[in-house]
């Protein structure tokens, strides 16, 4: 057989052994393995949760263990068991949970939550620094806590990616919340939003150009609807228009102009955000008055204040009042309606960065690299990094690159 048709293929491989080879790179081991805890948010009516079961999959395979408390995902429909079938440890005191190294949840820690973590450890939460209470920043400072705001995370644009995601779902969510609000099922006009060949679209105004008011805009237009969006900003509303692709109706806030558009529509979004403080109040309590009977108010702006002056706070089990036959919807959560694409959302964003920390050796690391966290560390390891919260609560404010290079 070895003269055969064969016979050749000995010497071919002979002289390929004799070539020069890839030699195989060493598998770097993890610089550093996360202890990842996951509470249960105790927040009024908070349903999201930072992290999908495919996400603690994919941190579980990089060799990071990931404790779940247990029913943390059920708002947003994950059950234990699927956190559990992708690695997850589901343990049922929240105190274990709060053992770990690292603890990401969505809402601000409560002086109850601060009370179970330990020295030394990371957060990953949102900040609220217009509700933040005095007493938990000290606490979060005194067991020299390492906090990250997540509001304030960049991304490669310099965009607050977490910010624009929850606008997008914010948005286009107001828009089908206006909807059900015009049916007969809910007391509304009995109105189609966007109506049917023969049939005039109903009208909506949004009152703001940024990522709500453009994610709302898109939606009405989607499904019908004759939309006008109004805003104090000409770049706001050329980048609109630009974005969107169409023409639709922009406005300066030209008070004689919107309250005729306000008066006339069926939905008004109120989409007008502050920087710091209160967000503008545009529509009157008597244009309000003059608006149609059963037409609708979404006031998404309403954690600042509100656009509106006859808004009102209110949830999700109570989610609207009538106020001159004009039924309001002032929930200031509205991103919990729909958990579980806020879920995903945000799983999106928190997955690469837990997945850095490790890489990079730690969060330290990561901040060296001036990477987009760099901006959301409001404390690092006790103490204080943001000016606007030094200035607010009367704290000495340390510079975080000389802290980080200190430890570098």
């Amino acid at each position: 057989m070895s003269s055969g048709k064969y016979s050749g293929f000995s010497d071919v491989a002979r002289q390929a052994l004799l070539q020069p080879q890839e030699s195989m790179l060493e598998v770097k081991s993890k610089k550093n393995k996360l202890y990842i805890g996951i509470p249960k948010e105790v927040s009024f009516q908070e349903n999201r949760i930072p992290l999908t079961p495919l996400s603690v999959a994919l941190l579980v395979s990089n060799g990071h263990d990931v404790l779940l408390e247990s029913n943390a995902g059920l708002a947003a429909n994950f059950s234990d068991n699927n956190y559990s079938e992708q690695g997850a440890q589901i343990v049922y005191d929240t105190k274990r949970v709060y053992e770990a190294d690292i603890i990401i949840k969505i809402a601000p820690p409560t002086m109850e939550e601060i009370a179970m973590m330990r020295p030394g450890q990371l957060l990953i939460s949102a900040l609220q620094v217009s509700t933040l209470q005095p007493e938990c920043l000290h606490a979060l400072l005194a067991k020299k806590i390492t906090a990250i705001c997540f509001e304030n995370i960049e991304d490669e644009g310099g965009t607050l990616t977490v910010v624009r995601a929850m606008s997008e779902i914010v948005g286009a969510t107001s828009i089908l919340i206006a909807a059900e609000y015009l049916s007969n099922i809910f007391g509304g006009k009995g109105l189609m939003l966007g109506g049917i060949t023969g049939v005039p679209p109903t009208e909506i105004v949004i009152l703001g150009a940024g990522t709500v008011g453009e994610y709302a805009a898109r939606t009405a237009i989607s499904l019908g609807a004759e939309v006008k969006v109004f805003d104090p900003s000409i770049y706001k509303l050329r980048r609109l228009q630009n974005n969107i692709g169409s023409r639709i109706f922009t406005s300066v806030i030209q008070p004689i102009v919107l309250e005729k558009a306000v008066t006339g529509c069926d939905v008004v979004i109120g989409a007008m955000r502050a920087d710091d403080g209160r967000s503008p109040c545009l529509v009157s309590e008597t244009t309000v008055s003059k608006m149609k009977p059963n037409s609708v108010i979404i006031d998404v702006s309403i954690d600042q204040g509100g656009c509106f002056e006859t808004s009102e706070v209110t949830n999700h089990t109570h989610p609207v009042f009538r106020k001159y036959d004009v039924i309001h919807y002032c929930v200031p959560n509205i991103a919990s309606r729909v958990a579980r694409t806020a879920t995903y959302a945000l799983t999106n964003i928190f997955a690469p960065i837990l997945l850095d920390i490790g890489e990079q050796g730690g969060l330290k690391n990561v901040i060296w690299k001036k990477s987009g966290i760099r901006n959301a560390v409001y404390i690092y390891q006790g103490h204080l990094t943001n000016k606007h919260m030094a200035e607010r609560f009367g704290i000495p404010c340390k510079d975080l690159d000389l802290l980080v290079a200190a430890n570098h």
